[in-house]
């Protein structure tokens, strides 16, 4: 007979090992995936997916089984655990001007000068909706539907504004042998 999820919760407050291995091998998948559904990250949900079991651990002791059953308790736990990543991310700098500054930081010294003002100067040339997807696609790695999301556009918005942006900041910054 298998041992019910509010005995595993009693047993996790508890300090029982055995409990919290079955707890967390019972609902990895689950928390997983709904990490996975909210951020779009596999490393990222697997990051939020630990958050979450750290919480229930530490917040097990205040579980109360008449509001509800345990797998509701503990997925309400993983989507707050991934709205807050989400939040967190939300953070990440999206004013082209403040973009070049992370982009050319990588550049050796002696170019650094010359190349954020030759990348300044083409961002700031582009228009601001494509100069922000495209950064956010290129440096922060956020894909197409990532940008989208984050934006508030359509995804067929979102690669248009990336392509044209990488097209136009090509040849902004193409450099010509005279």
């Amino acid at each position: 007979m298998a041992v019910s999820d509010e005995a595993l919760l009693a047993g996790v407050a508890a300090g029982d090992t055995d409990a919290t291995a079955a707890f967390v091998r019972r609902y990895q998948r689950r928390v997983y995936g709904l990490a996975l559904s909210v951020v779009g990250d596999p490393g990222l949900a697997e990051d939020v997916a630990q958050d979450a079991f750290v919480r229930a651990w530490r917040h097990s002791g205040s579980y109360d089984p008449r509001r509800g059953r345990a797998s509701t308790w503990l997925l309400t736990i993983t989507r707050n655990a991934a709205i807050d990543v989400l939040r967190m991310r939300r953070d990440l700098p999206t004013e082209p001007a403040a973009l070049v500054d992370v982009l050319v930081a990588r550049v050796d010294q002696a170019d650094r000068v010359a190349d954020r003002e030759r990348v300044r100067a083409a961002l700031a040339a582009l228009p601001r909706d494509n100069a922000v997807a495209l950064v956010l696609s290129v440096y922060f790695g956020l894909t197409a539907r990532e940008v989208s999301d984050r934006q508030g556009i359509p995804l067929g918005t979102a690669k248009s504004r990336i392509r044209s942006g990488l097209r136009q900041l090509r040849r902004m910054l193409e450099v010509t042998n005279d």
